[in-house]
């Protein structure tokens, strides 16, 4: 399984904090994204920042392994 964890405005459009997602041999960064944004199109529409295991992800093609974590955000500013 993949931990899907989604922060801020996210969150609330998909109306949790976290699910889990079934792991798939060969899955990618992106093949997530785009199953989670297929279920949850309004949400993803605010999506800009993704982190893989608590990192920063920059590469949308590197192959999860089961058990990852993966967070979705929307930007935000501080003050």
């Amino acid at each position: 399984m993949i931990k899907v964890l989604f922060f801020g405005p996210v969150a609330d459009r998909v109306g949790s904090n976290a699910l889990q997602m079934e792991y798939r041999a060969d899955m990618s960064l992106q093949n997530l994204r785009d199953d989670c944004a297929a279920k949850y199109s309004q949400a993803f529409e605010l999506v800009s920042m993704v982190a893989l295991n608590g990192e920063h992800a920059r590469d949308m093609f590197v192959v999860l392994n089961d058990g990852d974590e993966v967070a979705f955000m929307a930007k935000f500013s501080g003050g």
